[in-house]
């Protein structure tokens, strides 16, 4: 579709052919009953006629254990040059520098986790990146970029057979706006048709306790220029235009899209949650049919004769009053029923069996007695490894995040100044005599300015490398280190400049002390 072919109707078409797509595929209800599960709201819409609800979600536990596990590591996103030359080793380190950053100020780590965990509860997890213009950016530079996660059933792709995001004709962005302050923005765009926004209802509302009015349901459309790549955005309400199509600067779509089990011809995944539902369901029943049979045979029942005790009742069990008959005098006492041990060990077998297929074995719970630690070691890693294709996908969805974010670099950054390292080139002696004329860092680090924009030029290539730093990879670098130190491999100084800022207190200072030390023992001689 053309810039010029859209339209408020055309787009408000293609929202109404998602919401069709959806439930033909029952969307919505799978995400309605998979997220009541989760937050243990199991007997939803069952009719009890006062018989206990009993509720043990341990579907929970395996879900977060799960989720847990595939982002307990400190994940860092690493750029590297695919050639060696100082150009691309400068951009490289310009980039982490910026990832750093933008780690932090989105809070990233936590951000992952509701993302894994949208995706195992919902079937799919989606990101959507923005940029902020009135966000105070670091060294007093205007503007941030913004990652939030949105719901899966508010992302409509084109093209409903394929899951890959760069290869949509076109992507749908839902939300809910306060319908005031979004007559406010719309008129502030420059909408000539802000005053016909009205509320309306949410199509998609999944639950009824959810407040939906005062709010108007706004549509992002996002999709690329035919002619030159470049990404491009128009914002509409039902039948009003509320944004005119405009050009993000961008290359890339800003949406990852992440898949907990992959259904074949469509966009949409299967959530880890929807198998398991029938197991959380005959737990729940077998504990109610046991609760209702404990509360009624349970406890002894005293039977008495009538016809010489006119009334009796203690209560709990209730007395059975009866006329006549062998009551072994005035009355005898009735044993309760017993339960078959069966029900508990049942219960117990399907717990364990669900949670061990899922990988959240005693083991990996910390729940096993840790006799032999190269044993439990092995254990461990043989639990995670039912997870290792869920890791391996949030990886891959980081990397393109990572490319997102160097995306939104090279078209808004612009000149910035950064921190980076000497040339190795440079002598040292040399660098010391143009220090006082250069702008340098307390520990040695140069600032200078750095066009951001040459990131799209085919020297600039980055490649993304998603791993772990983790605090025994500093432990086994470090031991590393202090090895070659004392084999006489390396001396103090090379081993000051490699080791980690946390082993050393004051390293940089050291390093100069040492420096001026071996100076004067030179100048000396």
């Amino acid at each position: 579709m053309l810039r010029g072919e859209i339209s408020a109707e055309s787009v408000w078409r293609e929202y109404e052919a998602m919401l069709a797509y959806n439930e033909s595929i029952q969307l919505d209800d799978n995400v309605r009953v998979n997220e009541n599960f989760f937050v243990g709201r199991q007997w939803e819409g069952v009719e009890s006629n006062g018989l206990p609800t009993p509720v043990f979600n341990f579907l929970k536990r395996v879900t977060l254990f799960t989720v847990a596990s595939c982002t307990s590591d400190n994940i860092k996103l690493q750029a590297s040059p695919l050639d060696g030359t100082a150009a691309a080793r400068r951009a490289a380190e310009a980039v982490n520098r910026q990832f750093e950053e933008i780690f932090e100020r989105n809070a990233l780590t936590v951000l992952l986790r509701e993302y894994l965990r949208n995706a195992a509860v919902d079937g799919d997890a989606a990101t959507y990146t923005w940029w902020d213009a009135d966000a105070e950016g670091p060294g007093g530079t205007r503007g941030a970029i913004v990652t939030e996660v949105v719901q899966n059933t508010r992302v409509g792709f084109g093209d409903t057979s394929d899951r890959r995001v760069e290869g949509q004709p076109y992507i749908l962005i839902k939300r809910r706006e306060l319908t005031e302050e979004l007559r406010e923005r719309a008129r502030r765009l420059g909408c000539a048709d802000w005053e016909r926004l009205r509320e309306d209802e949410d199509e998609q509302r999944l639950d009824a306790y959810k407040e939906s009015g005062g709010r108007t349901t706004v549509i992002l459309r996002l999709w690329k220029d035919d002619g030159s790549g470049e990404v491009w955005a128009c914002e509409c309400a039902r039948g009003v235009m509320i944004r005119r199509p405009w050009n993000l600067g961008l290359r890339r779509y800003p949406v990852t899209w992440l898949c907990w089990d992959n259904v074949q011809d469509s966009y949409h995944g299967q959530a880890m949650l929807t198998g398991l539902i029938p197991n959380q369901i005959y737990i729940n029943k077998l504990f109610a049919m046991t609760m209702t049979s404990l509360m009624m045979t349970a406890y002894p029942k005293i039977v008495y004769d009538r016809t010489r005790i006119p009334h009796w009742d203690n209560g709990i069990g209730r007395a059975i009053g009866v006329r006549g008959g062998d009551m072994s005098g005035v009355a005898r006492i009735l044993e309760p029923a017993q339960i078959s041990p069966q029900i508990a060990q049942f219960i117990s077998l399907t717990q364990e069996l669900t949670q061990s297929n899922l990988g959240a074995t005693s083991v990996a719970l910390g729940e096993a007695r840790p006799d032999n630690t190269s044993a439990i070691i092995a254990l461990q890693r043989a639990a995670a490894t039912p997870n290792e294709l869920t890791r391996q996908s949030l990886y891959q969805s980081i990397e393109e995040l990572g490319r997102i974010y160097m995306d939104f670099m090279a078209g808004y950054y612009g000149v910035r100044d950064i921190e980076c390292a000497p040339d190795e080139a440079l002598d040292r002696a040399v660098l010391d005599f143009a220090a006082p004329a250069l702008d340098m860092t307390p520990d040695g680090r140069l600032r200078t300015a750095f066009d951001f924009s040459a990131l799209r030029e085919t020297p600039m290539q980055l490649r993304l490398d998603v791993g772990t730093s983790a605090y025994w990879s500093e432990i086994a670098s470090t031991q590393t280190l202090d090895n070659l130190l004392a084999l006489g491999h390396i001396d103090i100084l090379e081993y000051l400049e490699r080791v980690p800022d946390s082993c050393v207190t004051d390293r940089r200072g050291l390093m100069e002390a040492i420096k001026r030390r071996r100076g004067a023992q030179s100048a000396g001689q």
